[in-house]
């Protein structure tokens, strides 16, 4: 059973009181109707939960609520009208309104219920006639979803319920990854279906490999994978020179710093050998100067995004200063995965 916070606690617990209050308040000034009308149904006690309680629920969006309760009342008036017997009726109602609920997409729980109300109709709701559509049942439910858009957006629960934006992954982890495609799918294959949307899904799973990485990795920095010995050039030196410490030191890439060591630039292999064989122009003319670096204590679970979503196949490490004192690349970080994954693996 879910524990809920204190928080969402006092969201239901007032928005469903000042939703029926106002719901019922609404009706009662609307003119129509016979006196003996009653100003709310019970159905709405039942779209109040929904509607305060598990408004990201896709049965308590704006569409299943005035489309769930008001086309159902229509159908379960009419099979009020075209059945005798009350009891025959009623079944009629409900399982027809749940079918053209289904049918349009606006499956809402209270629309049963509006069903069965109005397919057992009372002499007052006879008397009302299609106008019960409107008054009560179309009035509360309107009464009843403004009142839960104002308070689920005033106490910070985004209403109507979007997904979750999620970061698109990099075309590598996109082929292996889960997308919301794959969710819907498998959902579809479920014998029981799943009241959920596939971008929640996609975005709790994403959450979740997040968390399990960082419990992972959270407490190894980066300064135990980083590489220290780094070569590096200034910006005045030569591409030629630059060039030169590439063969020399087997390296793809060169951070370019200034005198106190701090990253100003970066410049790769395809930058230097796609130059004349010989070039005396500094490099500061080619270098990369929107360089992402990462401090020393960062933990290794950061460097995942940078490298897998963001492209970046090597990352300067600095310390307090902003001084380089190391680098990373993004075969240390398979490395580490690699045996993070070997860890977890049952002996």
């Amino acid at each position: 059973m879910t524990r809920y916070s204190s928080a969402e606690l006092a969201r239901g617990a007032a928005g469903a009181l000042i939703g029926i209050a106002v719901a019922g308040a609404t009706a009662k000034v609307v003119p129509g109707g016979p006196e003996t009308l009653p100003f709310i149904v019970a159905p709405m006690g039942a779209a109040a939960v929904l509607l305060f309680a598990v408004p990201a629920s896709p049965l308590a969006q704006p569409w299943p609520v005035v489309g769930g309760n008001t086309i159902s009342t229509l159908v379960g008036l009419t099979a009020y009208w075209l059945v005798d017997d009350v009891l025959l009726a009623g079944a009629v109602g409900v399982g027809a309104a749940i079918g053209v609920m289904m049918l349009l997409r606006c499956l809402h729980p209270p629309g049963g219920a509006c069903a069965l109300l109005a397919a057992t109709a009372t002499p007052v709701i006879d008397e009302q006639g299609i106008a019960f559509v409107v008054l009560p049942v179309a009035v509360n439910t309107v009464a009843l979803l403004l009142v839960a858009i104002a308070v689920n957006n005033l106490t910070g629960r985004r209403y109507p319920h979007r997904a979750p934006t999620t970061t698109p992954p990099s075309p590598a982890a996109a082929e292996l990854g889960l997308g919301a495609a794959d969710i819907e799918s498998a959902m579809a294959r479920l014998s029981q279906r799943l009241d959920v949307l596939p971008e929640d899904v996609v975005a709790l799973v994403q959450d979740a490999e997040a968390h399990a990485l960082d419990r992972r990795l959270g407490s190894v920095p980066v300064q135990r994978v980083m590489h220290t010995d780094v070569a590096t050039v200034r910006p005045f030196e030569s591409i030629y020179r630059a060039r030169t410490v590439i063969v020399q030191r087997k390296v793809k890439t060169l951070p370019v710093v200034d005198d106190e060591g701090h990253v100003v630039g970066i410049v790769s292999i395809i930058d230097l050998f796609t130059r004349d064989l010989v070039e005396l122009e500094p490099v500061e003319t080619i270098m990369i100067r929107d360089v992402t670096t990462i401090p020393a204590a960062t933990p290794v679970a950061e460097l995942v995004p940078a490298m897998t979503q963001d492209g970046f196949k090597v990352v300067p490490v600095v310390d307090d200063q902003d001084r380089i004192v190391g680098i990373v690349t993004r075969g240390d970080l398979i490395a580490v995965l690699h045996r993070a994954l070997l860890e977890d693996r049952p002996a």
